[in-house]
This record gives C-alpha cells, structure tokens and sequence, in this order.
C-alpha cells in the first residue's frame, strides 16, 4: 500500500466529494460545452465548486478533468490544449484543497468503443498516459465512470506509469440485478482485472444509487483485498418537463451510506445528483 493510502485509511470511511457537472451548470455552464474548458476561461467558478466541497467535509476531492483525454477533447476542438487543461485542473482544485483534502485528478473514459473498431488500445493507451503525465502533480489519479472492463484496465497500466496511487471506478447498471457493467462484467470479474492490472483502489461509482451500490460494494469487498471506492448517485434519474431529477435527499444518502461503513469500504462520496449538501450529510453520519 502507498504511504498517502496508508496516512489517509483509518477505521471510519473517507469522505470524498460529490458532483462536479451539475454544480457548474448551477454556476452558468451551458449545457453541451465541454466543462473542463472552465479551467482556462472560468478557473474562479471551478475553485468555488471544489471549494464548496472541502467546506463540506471532503478529504480528497477530485480535479475538473473527466474528459480531458485527447480523443474527448478533440470532439469539443481542444485537443491542442490536453496539458494545458489538465495541469490546471490540478492547480485550481489544490488551491482549494489546501492542508485540508488531498487531490485526486480524475480521468473519464475517451468515450469510443474499443470492441467496434472506434478506436485502437495503442490510442487508448497513449491518450491516457498523456492525460496521465498531465495530472502528476495529484496526489492520486481517479479512472472513473468506466463502462468497458477493457478500456479501464488499458487507463490502469497507463496511469501506473506516473507513479502515483490509481483508483478504477466502474459503472454497474446493466443486467437484471443491476449489478453488471455495461458490457456484463459482474463486481467478482472487475475486480480480479483491476487488480491485477495494478489498481490500488476499486471501486464504483454513476449509475446506481446508494441503495443499488450497498451490495456491489460488499461483492468488491469479498474479491479483493484492495481497499474499496464508492461514489452512487442521489438515487435514480427521472425525467420530469424535460429536466433529469433525483428525488433522494442527503439525509436519506447518508443515512444509508452506514451500510457501506459496515461493508467495510475506504472511501465513500456521491456522484450524479449529490451536491456539497450530501457530503455534509456523510460527514454527520460518517465521523461524527
């Protein structure tokens, strides 16, 4: 185990952040442009959500870079800019983090399908250590919202080669049970490959809600001894006069995330829906 995992991990789960997305649309972010660009033309906005999440309790917080891999950026025409991007989403979410959060930089999938010829591994694989190199000033790096088992384990080899601690966070919202990933790969299958494609830390996170999230966590927690990640959803999206809406409020999120401290994860946070709110909730409940 790294030495920041082994200083961070203690006997109660460590609180992470929520949303990034909808907190900058809150703030003006129209919808379809790439967020990640606010980190050159709008860096006091993306401070003030980063900021608003240390305030809430976070202890680490993630860095406005999901899709800032070269194959994303180049779809908004800011591929010339991948370093640039990434480099301050580190700088700004450090700024906020201070003494207070460690930073870990996230990385979204390029969102080309390997398996129908989109996209090559040797494009996947470069685009990502890029990105990767891109973001060492972190203190850990995050591959997250990942749907293909495959692309994921390519980004894990890719993110070892920075050095730094690396986080694999999966997306299980298919199958009956709901406890499969896009392409069916089952919590026992994801996490024998990110193991051993040198994950430190496995986890999930989008799609699913707390509810829906307490057994793929105990799943993950049964089939490796690498410390587990969760990050659900405000419960599940509905679409309500053509806004999406989550109907779970804080309490009930963090009221039911007790589960997960049971199930013995390390590190507990939100994703779709969740604001500073939710992780305010957590750190209430979490460490009181």
């Amino acid at each position: 185990m790294s030495s920041l995992l082994a200083q961070l991990l203690g006997p109660d789960p460590v609180i992470t952040d929520g949303a990034w997305g909808t907190q900058l649309q809150a703030l003006g972010l129209p919808a379809g442009l790439c967020p990640d660009g606010w980190n050159l033309t709008h860096p006091d906005l993306v401070r003030q959500v980063a900021q608003s999440y240390v305030d809430a309790g976070s202890k680490v917080i993630l860095t406005n870079t999901f899709r800032s891999n070269r194959i994303t950026l180049t779809a908004h025409g800011l591929a010339d800019r991948v370093l640039e991007i990434n480099r301050a989403g580190v700088e700004i979410s450090r700024g906020a983090a201070g003494s207070r959060a460690k930073v870990f930089a996230s990385i979204g999938p390029t969102g080309k399908m390997l398996m129908m010829g989109e996209v090559s591994e040797e494009e996947v694989f470069n685009a990502f250590v890029e990105q990767s190199s891109a973001l060492a000033a972190a203190d850990a790096l995050v591959i997250e919202t990942m749907s293909d088992l495959e692309e994921a384990r390519i980004a894990v080899r890719a993110a070892k080669t920075v050095g730094l601690p690396v986080v694999a966070s999966m997306v299980f919202d298919s199958g009956k049970n709901k406890d499969r990933t896009m392409m069916g790969a089952t919590p026992e299958e994801v996490a024998e490959a990110l193991t051993e494609a040198g994950a430190d830390v496995i986890g999930a996170n989008c799609g699913l809600g707390m509810e829906g999230y307490i057994p793929v966590a105990q799943r993950l927690r049964m089939a490796t001894p690498l410390p587990i990640w969760i990050k659900p959803n405000a419960g599940l999206p509905e679409l309500v006069d053509g806004h999406i809406v989550y109907r779970t409020t804080p309490a009930e999120f963090a009221r039911q995330a007790e589960a997960l401290r049971t199930a013995g994860v390390a590190f507990v946070g939100g994703c779709c829906g969740t604001s500073p709110e939710f992780i305010h909730a957590l750190q209430k409940v979490l460490r009181p």
